[in-house]
């Protein structure tokens, strides 16, 4: 082999950057055992990160001349990454909406994606009768309208550019299903002997004079380093992982969160913001590593031939790339396809759901009324998984299948998978060793959190909170890895 290829995109970007920290004194508990409902202060701004990507001017080898501008323009994508942890469909879809009118764009060229931070609080409007949360509202209604600026603003930003991939790796993440031998029960934490893809997948978006304009993070790991003792708004390790990152790149860090369903920090479960950005300092180190060895866009990476010195040198350059390879560079194509996710056949009953919500409810009082604060706090954190399973349920696609709706893009050399809901980390394992010759960037809690965990197949019958909670069956994960790379083959 006498040259390196790194894989590449020719397009065209523009990136936008805003605050959406919402109000301190909103609505905050994410968990059941916290005992706080209202943010009680911030500890990091949550920011909103937008990309917009439009094809090469220069038209693909698989459109002719008269289609050219269809091609173009009809496959536009915005990516709109959200510091948030949970977002109700409705309010996506407002968000989706109002970037759209902003725009022009059709709605399935937005997408909306999600940090997955646990410190964001839980922005529903049907938390609206807890304390705090009568602000989610007006919080939501000005999120919508502050996203269609950004998008504007990304959309007027757009200039020639190449995104150079590179891939690094990082132990901040670890395999979360954890078999505690002594109360005989799986929870969900550091599995120091379960398997965890460390893989980072990292972008450098330069313009054609070689300004980076910015960079992308894709990685895979629960944002749970702060949890019930947290009172703060916080985008948990992100926040700290981007600094690190904008600091060396003065450009904006756009992070992606991966199939992580199975995976959190090593270090989590905490209230103390210093361990939060540690674990993000060590992506963001991580980060800049594989980001530093990128090679300069347009070119690769050449046996130049042997230089004599105290022994015979094989030297290497960077080359500028030949027209075909840069032709490659600009292949755009888009695919989107509902694949039907069989529910479980044991999915819980909506009304059972709702006895067992109320008969917690009942519990706490009177364990509050007996005194018994520990029992008081763990009937509360029943009462809240109640609630939260009622509202899984409530908005249930009719029928015995989930209509799993997928976005798969190519993008030059590249390929992105952009999912809803929280997949299991052998997702992505298995769709990039299936196809190493490109990056593949998954992009998961992307226009949706429904239908929540999809575990392993393997994983279902141990009672571990994920397949637990889990509103499709056994071998749905499977399904649509089948499905997705079937996808894939009939493009690349």
């Amino acid at each position: 082999m006498k040259h390196v290829d790194t894989p590449q995109t020719r397009c065209q970007a523009g990136v936008a950057r805003g605050d959406i920290t919402p109000p301190v004194g909103i609505y905050h508990r994410m968990w059941g055992a916290a005992t706080h409902d209202k943010a009680t202060g911030v500890h990091r701004p949550l920011l909103a990160t937008l990309l917009y990507l439009r094809a090469s001017q220069s038209p693909s080898a698989s459109a002719g001349p008269a289609e050219a501008p269809r091609w173009r323009s009809g496959l536009d994508a915005l990516i709109v990454a959200l510091d948030h942890c949970i977002i109700d469909g409705a309010d996506l879809t407002r968000i989706g909406a109002a970037v759209c009118r902003a725009t022009a764009l059709a709605p399935d060229q937005v997408h909306v994606t999600l940090s997955h931070t646990h410190g964001s609080g839980w922005m529903s409007r049907s938390r609206a009768h807890f304390p705090g949360g009568d602000l989610i509202g007006p919080y939501l209604d000005d999120l919508a309208t502050k996203i269609a600026q950004l998008a504007e603003q990304a959309q007027q930003a757009v200039q020639p550019a190449t995104i150079v991939y590179g891939q690094g790796r990082c132990h901040l993440a670890a395999q979360r299903d954890y078999w505690d031998a002594e109360n005989k029960q799986y929870v969900c934490g550091f599995n120091p002997t379960g398997f965890a893809d460390d893989t980072v997948l990292v972008g450098r978006i330069s313009s054609a004079n070689g300004k980076c304009l910015a960079t992308i993070v894709n990685y895979a790991c629960h944002p749970t380093t702060l949890a019930w003792d947290n009172t703060a708004i916080s985008p948990d390790y992100v926040g700290a992982m981007r600094e690190v990152v904008e600091q060396a790149t003065a450009a904006p860090c756009l992070f992606l969160q991966g199939a992580s369903g199975d995976l959190g920090p090593r270090e989590g479960y905490v209230g103390d913001w210093i361990i939060a950005d540690r674990n993000g300092r060590q992506l963001g180190h991580a980060a800049l590593s594989a980001l530093e060895a990128l090679p300069p866009s347009g070119t690769r990476f050449v046996y130049a031939g042997p230089v004599v010195s105290g022994t015979t040198i094989g030297t290497w350059r960077h080359d500028p790339l030949d027209a075909e390879s840069l032709r490659k560079q600009e292949l755009w194509h888009m695919r989107q396809r509902t694949v039907e996710l069989p529910y479980r056949h044991d999915l819980p009953d909506l009304e059972e759901t709702k006895a067992a919500h109320r008969k917690w409810q009942a519990e706490e009082q009177n364990a509050r009324a007996a005194g018994d604060t520990s029992k008081a706090r763990d009937c509360r954190a029943l009462v809240e998984q109640a609630h939260r399973q009622i509202g899984r349920l409530s908005v249930l696609p009719a029928g015995k299948v989930y209509p799993y709706r997928v976005t798969l893009r190519q993008l030059g050399e590249s390929l992105w998978v952009l999912v809803p809901g929280e997949l299991y980390q052998t997702f992505q394992i298995t769709l990039r060793a299936r196809f190493p010759a490109q990056p593949v960037v998954v992009a998961t809690l992307t226009g949706d959190w429904q239908p929540g965990y999809l575990p392993a197949a393997a994983t279902f019958g141990y009672g571990i909170y994920q397949e637990v909670i889990a509103l499709v069956g056994p071998g749905a994960l499977e399904t649509l890895i089948e499905a997705i790379a079937r996808q894939i083959h009939e493009i690349v």
